[in-house]
């Protein structure tokens, strides 16, 4: 490598830069320095080859492997007619096209990160010039799982790298697509292209990739290697998924059949292969050993994952039993149970007096009560009932709106965090658990004991987030307090303008983003064209100024009605938190007469 000062005119953008594509970057944060000083920093450029087929290079023209915002900036002040003194370079050795793109990288890289379908592209280029997964991660200080995921990445169709450069698919969609063939890829864009088709974004996606539900590698009873069953990689999780569901369920009974086959070998009276997606549940069954006429209950989930339940009889063959016997077939008598040491009402004397003993003790250790409290709510109780909030939608566009929102997205995110943590299927679509399906709370409490409090409060925040009761009190008093901005979080899209019909509230609209004069120059058009108007000012399109972020007046915090008719439902709910927090209930004491808690 040399240093030398080269004329404008014999530069060019190098096809190995990796910001060489697309239109001219901007570099209005570099214009007045370059107008005053010129280029300080050298460009890094490489003699230019000249036409296929033709051997060595154009004799004094280079293109410019990294450096093109300063090139733009020096031609933008060529234009304007200032003065432009040759750009001082570092000129790369002929012929490396690895060692070029390499160089682009690290020098973007360095300065500002590259969009993520820049890495993909380049990514590709170097593993294709010659270098390594592992060579490509020790230059970049990646680890190689993340240059796979990027390399995943560079395999989709270009136009879907396209979109998602455009910002028209996000990225849980992009990761997804990752797992699809391309004729899958090809299928996803018709659906994209149709405005009358539904489109599966997000989670949804990998359902309609996998025909359903995808069914993880990790649940197979069989040897996978052995059944040569064909699988695709989640590069963005710790999981393969089987491609062919059938194939997979016809190794998968086999291999229970042969499991049900070594139980009864080993002398259980039975087992039985419950239908697929039936629960276990374990309040109809009692306990019975292998001698006491015990069976195997088998359990298969749709997600392919099967449980084994050892030593199981159902509650009436139990209560049945325990009474001396039966006649039916199968029916083996069960051991007589014992006389108890203690009555039952020693029973509840002994147990009241322990949690007495317990809860005055727990009295002075709110860290531990915090944790018990959210095993409580995650795994429930006989005293405790808290449901997740469905976010049940009336239409299905609503419901695709609110999954694909970003606010939804970033709670996802932190909600796979915390499964993660607590060891939970990362898939799984709550931390907080549902009827049927909650997780035992000793386990989950001494799990949070381990925890540090600034981990549990996070997974206090996940589940407050889950159990949050839509529309109600709760939602307008926190986000009142956290200063909820709802133009952080929220755009106007096609579902929310679909809903949108009030002529009136709509006007409205238009005088908050165009202007009273435009509202009032618009009051006899109808309403697709209000639509239109306020759409185009959220966009700056079709000559309208473009408006501030911008959200309608119910959805902010404090929110607010557009006409005397109100009727909407944040409103009422707003107006109640102010009348209760305005006007305190009679059995309260003042303020003066409040004392302290007992130390």
């Amino acid at each position: 490598m040399k240093l030398d000062f080269i004329e404008l005119g014999n530069l060019s953008i190098a096809t190995a830069n990796m910001r060489g594509k697309g239109r001219d970057p901007d570099v209005a944060d570099l214009m007045p320095s370059i107008r005053a000083r010129g280029v300080l920093v050298p460009l890094l450029v490489r003699p230019n080859p000249i036409p296929s087929g033709v051997e060595g290079c154009a004799e004094g023209r280079y293109e410019i492997v990294a450096g093109r915002r300063r090139f733009t900036a020096v031609n933008a002040v060529a234009r304007e007619g200032g003065a432009v003194r040759p750009i001082p370079c570092a000129i790369l050795d002929e012929g490396d096209d690895a060692d070029a793109l390499e160089a682009s990288m690290l020098e973007n890289l360095a300065r500002v990160q590259p969009d993520e379908v820049s890495q993909w592209e380049a990514f590709v280029a170097l593993v294709k010039a010659g270098r390594s997964v592992e060579e490509v991660a020790d230059s970049f200080g990646f680890e190689p799982r993340a240059v796979k995921r990027i390399l995943a990445l560079g395999n989709l169709l270009p136009r879907i790298r396209s979109l998602y450069r455009g910002g028209d698919i996000d990225a849980g969609t992009v990761c997804h697509l990752t797992l699809a063939s391309k004729s899958q890829q090809k299928s996803w864009l018709a659906l994209f292209d149709d405005q009358g088709a539904y489109c599966p974004t997000g989670h949804q996606l990998k359902a309609w990739l996998f025909g359903g539900t995808a069914i993880a590698v990790k649940h197979a009873l069989f040897d996978t290697e052995e059944a040569k069953l064909a699988t695709v990689s989640d590069l963005f999780g710790e999981d393969s998924f089987f491609a062919d569901a059938d194939a997979f369920w016809s190794a998968q009974m086999a291999a229970i059949e042969a499991r049900k086959a070594d139980y009864l070998a080993a002398g259980w009276s039975d087992v039985v292969i419950m239908a697929r997606g039936d629960w276990f549940r374990s309040w109809d069954y009692a306990h019975a050993g292998k001698r006491k006429g015990g069976r195997i209950y088998v359990e298969v989930r749709e997600s392919g994952e099967v449980s084994f339940h050892e030593g199981f009889v159902t509650t009436k063959e139990a209560k049945r039993l325990s009474g001396g016997g039966g006649s039916g077939e199968g029916d083996t008598v069960l051991a007589k149970p014992v006389r108890p040491e203690v009555s039952g009402p020693l029973n509840a004397y002994i147990d009241l007096h322990r949690h007495a003993a317990v809860r005055a003790d727990l009295a002075g250790h709110g860290g531990v009560a915090l944790r018990a409290m959210l095993a409580h709510v995650i795994a429930g109780a006989d005293l405790w009932r808290v449901d997740v909030e469905g976010q049940r939608a009336p239409k299905e566009d609503i419901a695709e709106s609110v999954e694909t929102s970003s606010a939804e997205t970033a709670f996802d995110r932190k909600r796979r965090a915390v499964l993660g943590v607590l060891g939970f299927d990362e898939e799984a679509p709550t931390v907080t658990g549902r009827p049927l399906s909650r997780p035992p709370f000793a386990p989950l409490f001494a799990r949070l004991l381990d925890l540090p409090d600034p981990v549990v409060l996070e997974i206090v925040a996940i589940v407050m987030g889950e159990t949050l009761q839509a529309g109600s009190e709760a939602v307008e008093m926190i986000g009142l307090h956290l200063g909820t901005d709802m133009r952080q979080h929220w755009r106007a899209d096609a579902a929310f303008f679909d809903q949108l019909r009030d002529r009136e509230v709509l006007l409205a609209i238009v005088g908050e983003v165009a202007g009273q004069e435009v509202a009032a120059a618009n009051a006899g058009e109808k309403g697709k064209a209000l639509k239109a108007i306020v759409a185009d000012c959220l966009e700056g399109a079709n000559g309208r100024t473009k408006a501030e972020p911008w959200v309608p007046q119910w959805m902010a915090f404090p929110p607010s009605a557009y006409t005397s008719r109100g009727g909407v439902g944040s409103v009422k709910s707003a107006r109640r938190v102010a009348h209760e927090l305005a006007v305190p209930a009679a059995h309260e004491p003042a303020a003066e007469d409040e004392q302290p808690l007992a130390a």
